[in-house]
Order: C-alpha cells, then structure tokens, then sequence
C-alpha cells in the first residue's frame, strides 16, 4: 500500500502547499523592503530655529538679522544665549 502524501514530493495537492509558503515568503520580503523604503523617505521634520541656523550658516542671513529673527521664534528664552 503506497502513501501517496509523502511520495513524490508532494505530487498530489502538496505543490499548492509548497506553492503558498514560497508566496508568504516572498511577499513577507517585498513587504519589508516596501516598508523600509519608505519609511527611510519620510525625514523628520525640522523646527523654525534649526532653518535658521542653516540659513545662517550658508550666509544667507547677517548676523544682526539672524539674533532679530531668533528673538521672534523664541520669545520666553534668552535668544541670545540659546
């Protein structure tokens, strides 16, 4: 008496089975190299005082307009010292 369900490698329905691993573990990878993609995309966003210091290390702002405008984003703190 043959088993047929280990014979074969699975020659009756087996390769539906084999067929449905394979497939969860590619799309899992696809899935992950999607995610991860984007979300290396997404950079955080920066604050008004960050965009100032670049802007003033570029030169595309004196000195005197960067303490001004710095005075205006933050208000209750020493913008000078800060």
């Amino acid at each position: 008496m043959h088993n047929y369900y280990w014979n074969d490698l699975y020659s009756g329905w087996g390769w539906f089975l084999w067929f449905g691993i394979i497939f969860l573990i590619f799309s899992s990878f696809g899935n992950w190299g999607y995610t991860y993609t984007a979300h290396r995309k997404i950079s955080p966003k920066k604050e008004a005082i960050d965009i100032l210091n670049e802007r003033f290390a570029r030169g595309d702002i004196t000195k005197d307009e960067f303490q001004q405008i710095k005075a205006e984003i933050l208000p209750g703190r020493l913008a000078a010292g800060t």
